[in-house]
C-alpha cells in the first residue's frame, strides 16, 4: 500500500501539496509495477482516471461491475468510505440506517474505502455505471483529495476539475439522471492547519454550487448541520 502510505508521509512531514503533471492516457489503461510505484510518488491529477492497484480495490471492482446487473436501480450512490459504510455487512449500525431510509427507493451503494476522485472516475469510466440508467445519481466525493495539508490555490482548482469531470462523466454515462452533488465535509477546526484545510473545502463547495442549475444537477450542502459556526463539529457527527 506504498500509495496511501506517501500520502499519509506527506501529512506528517506537511509536504506541499503539488498535483502531478498530466500522463499520456494510455498509462492509466494498463497497470505495471513499475507505473504504480511511479504514480504513487506524486499527487495525481483529480481529472485524470487512474485505477487502485491493491488486491481489495480489484476485488471492489469486480464486485461492483456484478452489482449494477442485480435488480433495478433508481438511485445510484457514488463515493468513498462515507457513503461505502452506509451500505456495507461490515457496518451494522450504518447498514440499519440504510435500510430504513432506503428500502423501497431501489437504492444501490456503489461508494469504495479510500477512493480519490480520479480513482471513482477510473471505475466509472471502466463500468460500474454501464447500463444502469439510474433516475438520481448522489455523489460524496472529494475529502481524500482534500487531506490533512493545506494546498492553496492549487488544490481547490485541482479538486474542482475532478469534480467537474466526474459529473461529466455521469451525465455521459447517464444523460436522464438528476445528479445531487453533495459538498464536502468539514474537518473539526481544531488547529490552524484545520482551520486552513476548512477554508479550502469552503472553497470548493462554493465552486460546487455554481455547477448546479438546480434542475438536472442539484447540490445540498449539510455542513452546518455537522459543525457549529465556529467550524467545531457537533457531538456524534463524526468519529
Amino acid at each position: 500500500n506504498w500509495k496511501y502510505f506517501l500520502q499519509w508521509a506527506d501529512g506528517k512531514f506537511k509536504r506541499p501539496y503539488t498535483p502531478a503533471p498530466p500522463v499520456p492516457a494510455a498509462s492509466t489503461s494498463a497497470v505495471t509495477s513499475a507505473g504504480s510505484a511511479t504514480a504513487s510518488a506524486a499527487h495525481w491529477p483529480a481529472d485524470k482516471p487512474t485505477p487502485r492497484t491493491d488486491a481489495n480495490s480489484k476485488l471492489a471492482h469486480e464486485q461492483l461491475l456484478a452489482k449494477r446487473t442485480q435488480g433495478k436501480i433508481d438511485v445510484y450512490f457514488e463515493g468513498n468510505s462515507i457513503t461505502r459504510r452506509w451500505g456495507a455487512t461490515d457496518y451494522p449500525q450504518f447498514l440499519a440506517n440504510w435500510r430504513a431510509n432506503f428500502t423501497g427507493w431501489n437504492a444501490a451503494d456503489f461508494g469504495w474505502g479510500a477512493d480519490r476522485i480520479e480513482h471513482i472516475l477510473w471505475r466509472l469510466e471502466n463500468g460500474e455505471l454501464d447500463g444502469v440508467n439510474p433516475k438520481v445519481i448522489v455523489i460524496l466525493a472529494g475529502t481524500n483529495n482534500v487531506g490533512k495539508v493545506p494546498g492553496g490555490d492549487s488544490k481547490v482548482a485541482d479538486i474542482t476539475r475532478g469534480l467537474r469531470a466526474l459529473v461529466d462523466r455521469c451525465r455521459a454515462k447517464a444523460p436522464n439522471a438528476t445528479i445531487v452533488l453533495t459538498g464536502i465535509f468539514p474537518r473539526n477546526a481544531d488547529s490552524t492547519t484545520a482551520r486552513e484545510i476548512n477554508a479550502e473545502i469552503a472553497r470548493i463547495n462554493e465552486n460546487l454550487a455554481r455547477m448546479a442549475d438546480g434542475k438536472s444537477i442539484r447540490y445540498v450542502n449539510v455542513n452546518d448541520k455537522l459543525a457549529d459556526a465556529t467550524g467545531t463539529l457537533r457531538a456524534g457527527m463524526m468519529v
